[in-house]
């Protein structure tokens, strides 16, 4: 059996296999940031499909931090009986689920986020183009404890853990990327005070859901922008939150502003599919807990290279799954060896994730 479909641990919880469904936003909650049949049937069809670990669209921790429209919520008790709707429906099948919990920090616009964005440090961002507000230290403690309040509500609604989300530019990333946080406190300056934030959710999460209630990070490798966040720095973060209890941690990189973000445009050929599993594989070496690569991995027998080779011990899939939510199942029955996908990026629709390929053909 291919080692792809042999179980692995991530802290207390078994996945039945080394595939993940990586976090992706699905468009597709209802303008309050409540959970509709339509995200159910997104999972249903996912843990159907035999994905070994779902991970959400990420779940805003505060209002501030609603990063896009119909994103799910996670910042009041009241959203907690709809996300359990999610948990419950894929616990009928053997896949686990991880809630991912997020704040946009700078990557978002007062229409979406009803005020200033914000960021550690006022540094301009020419996409959204946002000059955030830089959060005073007091509001700090407030946004660590809305991560973990979220935590403590994804506990309660019936995931298997939670992942907090540090990639990609939006708020933790940027407190971790020096090119965004240049702050003179103690949040600010060595790597050590830039992981900081990241460090006490983690301890806050563990504290009140209990050490055996997983979580993992999603961490960015490299920010891809002159004067950002680096590989020996993510290492160091990798090193000091696998000391902190951290679970496991999925390795990507990129930021809009860096104008090459985690999801690259274009097929590449096998050689070239995983695009940040090196750096996953540096990072591995650095620590004992399970590592996640990605990075437009399409093919079966590449998968199975990157596991069998130490380089991570599961995969993370985005776009194969919305062409094709059953692809894991597919690739157990030898039906197929690679995803048709072909990496257009035209899945990301407001209206709701689609394939826009299968959508033309119908």
């Amino acid at each position: 059996m291919s080692i792809l479909f042999t179980p692995v641990r991530i802290g207390s919880v078994t996945v039945p296999n080394r595939f993940v469904r990586s976090a992706t936003h699905d468009f597709m909650a209802d303008d309050e940031g409540n959970v509709t049949d339509a995200n159910v049937e997104l999972y249903r069809r996912l843990a159907e499909g035999e994905v070994g670990l779902i991970i959400t669209g990420h779940a805003h921790v505060q209002p501030s931090g609603k990063a896009s429209p119909r994103q799910t919520a996670v910042f009041d008790d009241r959203f907690v009986e709809g996300l359990a709707r999610i948990a419950e429906i894929v616990h009928r099948f053997p896949s686990r689920v991880f809630l991912q919990i997020a704040h946009a920090g700078r990557q978002t616009k007062e229409k979406l986020c009803g005020c200033a964005p914000v960021s550690p440090s006022a540094v301009y961002d020419p996409v959204s183009k946002v000059m955030p507000r830089e959060l005073a230290a007091e509001e700090i403690g407030a946004l660590i404890a809305a991560f973990i309040s979220a935590g403590a509500r994804a506990k309660k609604a019936g995931f298997d853990g939670v992942q907090v989300h540090a990639a990609h530019g939006y708020l933790l990333s940027s407190f971790l990327s020096p090119h965004t946080n240049r702050r003179q406190d103690e949040w600010g300056g060595p790597v050590e005070n830039r992981a900081r934030v990241l460090v006490e959710v983690l301890r806050g999460v563990k504290s009140a859901c209990g050490r055996d209630f997983p979580v993992i990070v999603k961490l960015n490798s490299t920010d891809f922008l002159e004067g950002g966040l680096v590989l020996e720095d993510a290492i160091r973060v990798a090193r000091i939150i696998e000391g902190e209890g951290i679970d496991g941690i999925e390795v990507s990189g990129g930021m809009a502003e860096a104008g090459r973000g985690s999801v690259w445009a274009g097929l590449r050929g096998e050689d070239e599919e995983g695009y940040f599993v090196e750096n996953a594989a540096r990072i591995k070496q650095a620590v004992h807990v399970p590592v996640f690569g990605l990075g437009g991995i399409r093919t079966l027998a590449v998968a199975e290279r990157i596991v069998r080779e130490g380089r991570a011990d599961l995969v993370s899939l985005s776009r194969p799954l919305i062409r094709d939510p059953f692809l894991v199942k597919h690739f157990r029955d030898g039906l197929t060896g690679k995803s048709e996908c072909i990496s257009c990026n035209k899945c990301f629709n407001p209206r709701g994730i689609r394939c826009a390929e299968l959508t033309k053909k119908r």
